[in-house]
């Protein structure tokens, strides 16, 4: 049975998807940002024969994330979102979102999967060294993050807004540390969807002139130390296997593939 979420359903969905916090970082913060009764929210609950939730489907906004750990009803999950002629994206984890989207009545536009990973110690984090001065930055860096990210070649077509980046280091939903040099931000490594169990590392990258030092390793290093201190689940996404042999260096081990489907 399919039914929508309610508030008197939070200590039972949140129960569910807080069994993997990293495979539900976007579910577990949107519930807790949003609640059940939003305007630009709304979940839906797919339950077994004998009342258990075996299923979470969340709409933000455009976007409808899936998470279904075992069996569960994948045509009528997707006959919910087949009801909604507006939405734009499907993501998840590829094996749980494959099991809909031959049940999908539109055909995606451009179907992407990145590799997904986590990390929940901070043993093999590189140190830092003594002189090495790592600044936390304030609601006000936010267009020199963006502008550092927007001159590195890989990250220079990403679709960055710094109103964005200066709301998420306001309202707590995302941190940033960076390494500057004549007063220009050469180095950095960003959280976002941050929750109290769970957040996401982004943005991690140095100028083409100061790589090779390590520079964003200890960034990044400095943000993961403190998330992980706070007793948060890491978890990013990487599209190449030579990213990802770096991450895993650092502690990070796979736990799937991410798929995001755009309609």
């Amino acid at each position: 049975m399919i039914r929508k979420l309610v508030e008197q359903d939070r200590t039972l969905t949140m129960q569910f998807v807080s069994a993997k916090p990293a495979e539900n970082l976007f579910i577990i913060g949107d519930i807790e940002g949003y609640g059940f009764h939003s305007d630009i929210q709304t979940l839906w609950g797919d339950f077994s024969e004998s009342g258990e939730l075996r299923a979470v489907l969340l709409k933000y906004d455009q976007n409808f994330i899936l998470y279904a750990p075992e069996s569960f009803d994948h045509e009528g999950v997707a006959s919910v979102i087949n009801q909604d002629s507006n939405f734009t994206y499907l993501s998840g984890i590829e094996e749980m979102v494959n099991k809909i989207t031959p049940y999908i009545k539109r055909e995606p536009k451009k179907p992407r999967v990145m590799y997904y990973a986590k990390c929940e110690t901070a043993d093999h984090l590189p140190e830092i060294p003594a002189d090495m001065l790592i600044e936390k930055a304030e609601p006000e860096d936010a267009g020199a993050i963006i502008a550092q990210m927007k001159a590195i070649p890989e990250f220079a077509e990403g679709n960055y807004s710094v109103e964005h980046k200066r709301s998420s280091l306001e309202k707590g939903f995302g941190r940033a540390y960076f390494i500057k040099e004549d007063d220009v931000i050469v180095s950095s490594a960003s959280s976002t969807a941050e929750n109290s169990q769970s957040a996401m590392i982004v943005g991690v990258g140095t100028l083409e002139s100061h790589q090779n030092r390590g520079l964003a390793s200890y960034c990044m290093s400095k943000l993961c130390r403190e998330l992980l201190a706070e007793g948060k689940m890491l978890c990013l996404f990487y599209d190449n296997p030579a990213a990802g042999s770096i991450y895993k260096r650092i502690g990070f081990v796979d736990i799937g593939k991410w798929s995001m489907w755009t309609y």
